[in-house]
């Protein structure tokens, strides 16, 4: 068994689409919309994200996030520089020996960590 997919409530579909196709990978193959107007999009693993519009939404909580997983330390600050360098929030930064991660804001407020560490 493994997690297949994240379904988020989010202000403005099309903007929060074009965010997770630009800076995270989810351009793979052609998007589905469902008749209840969430779209699912695609990583190139397979990995499906379910953007639901609710123009209701509110802020998270905090500690509420989710996180990619990067093959080295040098991914993650090429990935934080492209964020940064797009005017994306990074709200938390760690670089330890064992541990490098920062995390970003996406349009609606939800926290994106970006990490590697030793296993």
């Amino acid at each position: 068994m493994r997690l297949r997919h994240l379904a988020l409530p989010v202000r403005d579909r099309e903007r929060s689409r074009a965010f997770y196709e630009t800076y995270f990978g989810f351009a793979a193959g052609p998007a589905t919309e469902y008749p209840d107007g969430t779209l699912i999009i695609r990583t190139a693993d397979g990995f499906d994200l379910a953007l639901h519009p609710d123009p209701g939404h509110g802020p998270a909580p905090a500690f509420l996030h989710f996180g990619f997983t990067c093959a080295g330390r040098d991914e993650v600050t090429r990935i934080q520089a492209r964020l940064r360098s797009g005017g994306v929030e990074i709200v938390e930064e760690d670089d330890e020996d064992d541990l490098v991660s920062f995390k970003c804001l996406d349009p609606d407020g939800y926290r994106i960590e970006v990490y590697w560490e030793t296993v």
